[in-house]
């Protein structure tokens, strides 16, 4: 009977000592310990010295946890750059670091902390961080020289290193002695439920439903200065607002100067707003039947003053370029303590920024409809109280991108 035919008889392959398996579970690491003992990374760096230098400053991995897929292509796409640099004949030094502080930590430890952190002072709690952020550098590190990634590993720099505070604490100084700190307000994203400020990169946004409504603001100062059709009338300008919860801050309301704003009178009273948004507030204002009085520019209403729909407080009329006729009614709630452009708005006009909402988001110093509420919890009485005034011009809901932590 013929033999079947063995055809890898048939194939002229080399002879090689290479094995069938890579097995590189096992082999890598024996790779990485010879490496290791070499001291090859700084052989590579003295091989190199005196040639041109090629820096690659990298962006620092939080200290939170074990590496993940995007921590490994992040490190190894900068490791080869490094490398290739290197090999091009280049003095390319890597110093990896990490960073020790902010939110993804603090949050992450009072995971850990439960309850326990209610009894804890500060500073203890700082030691908890700390001594976190040290075991996943620890890991991480280790984590990053197993994909082979070659830098000073032994000395990297850390946001909580002596070395790295004491230079900032230099570098303040230096700003210090020639002047150029000074003690003020900014604005910034608050997480009411971590009760911390947040970076941008620690804002994401998703749709959220809001409160729609049209509040209108009682003209106190003389009608006559804005337009002499307004003289003897009463007069108001109606703001329109998603967050009714910032209206105990108001201070101001706002108006583009170079925009056409139209009087419109209704049931004996008179209604400002932007020409451009008059059939939409017409619409949501429940002034289908008002009659046009007067039209003119915004920028006549600088320095107008208005109630406050339900507070003892006079509103300023201000003047801001970011007032737009996308939506709304042309004329802006400002309340500088909540909100980038109202704050500049504040800053300028020199308006009160007291913020009166706390680190929980509680509103404080108000009347009792909502005093001690959280901010969206407050969001319903003050509709309620705007009812009760007469000031409601009109209500609904919205689906908006809204800020989250």
């Amino acid at each position: 009977m013929e033999q079947p035919l063995d055809l890898k008889a048939t194939l002229n392959l080399p002879k090689t000592e290479f094995s069938m398996k890579a097995n590189l579970p096992q082999n890598e690491p024996k790779w990485l310990e010879f490496w290791e003992k070499l001291c090859i990374y700084e052989k590579v760096r003295e091989s190199r010295r005196g040639d041109p230098t090629y820096v690659l400053h990298d962006g620092p991995p939080y200290a939170n946890g074990p590496i993940h897929l995007g921590h490994a292509l992040n490190k190894c796409l900068k490791d080869f750059v490094v490398k290739s640099k290197t090999m091009a004949g280049f003095d390319s030094p890597y110093v990896p670091g990490w960073d020790c502080h902010g939110l993804p930590i603090e949050i992450k430890v009072d995971e850990s902390l439960g309850r326990k952190k209610l009894e804890m002072n500060p500073l203890e709690v700082r030691k908890a961080c700390r001594a976190y952020a040290e075991k996943y550098l620890d890991l991480q590190r280790d984590q990053f020289k197993r994909i082979a990634v070659f830098g000073r590993f032994d000395e990297p720099y850390s946001t909580m290193s002596k070395q790295y505070e004491s230079v900032i604490v230099r570098t303040l100084f230096d700003f210090i002695e020639n002047g150029f700190v000074y003690k003020g307000l900014r604005p910034v994203y608050w997480c009411i439920v971590d009760k911390t400020a947040l970076v941008q990169a620690e804002v994401d946004y998703a749709q959220h439903t809001s409160h729609s409504n049209y509040v209108k603001y009682q003209l106190t100062s003389a009608q006559q200065k804005i337009d002499p059709a307004l003289a003897g009338k009463q007069v108001n300008t109606i703001i329109w607002t998603t967050t009714p919860w910032t209206l105990p801050a108001s201070m101001a309301v706002a108006f583009h100067p170079e925009l056409e704003y139209i009087a419109l009178e209704q049931n004996g009273e008179v209604y400002i707003i932007a020409s451009a948004l008059e059939a939409a507030t017409r619409e949501n204002a429940n002034l289908q039947n008002a009659k046009a009085v007067a039209r003119f520019p915004g920028k006549v209403l600088e320095y107008a003053t208005f109630a406050h729909p339900f507070l003892d407080r006079s509103i300023l009329g201000v003047l801001a370029e970011y007032v737009t006729t996308e939506q709304g009614t042309g004329a802006v709630h400002t309340a500088p303590s909540h909100g980038a452009d109202d704050f500049y708005t504040g800053v300028r006009y020199q308006l009160d920024q007291t913020c009166n909402v706390d680190e929980a988001g509680r509103i404080h110093n108000g009347l009792a409809d909502y005093d001690g509420l959280t901010v969206f919890k407050a969001n319903h009485p003050i509709v309620h109280l705007l009812k009760k005034r007469g000031v409601l011009m009109g209500e609904s809901k919205i689906e908006h991108s809204y800020p989250h932590c």
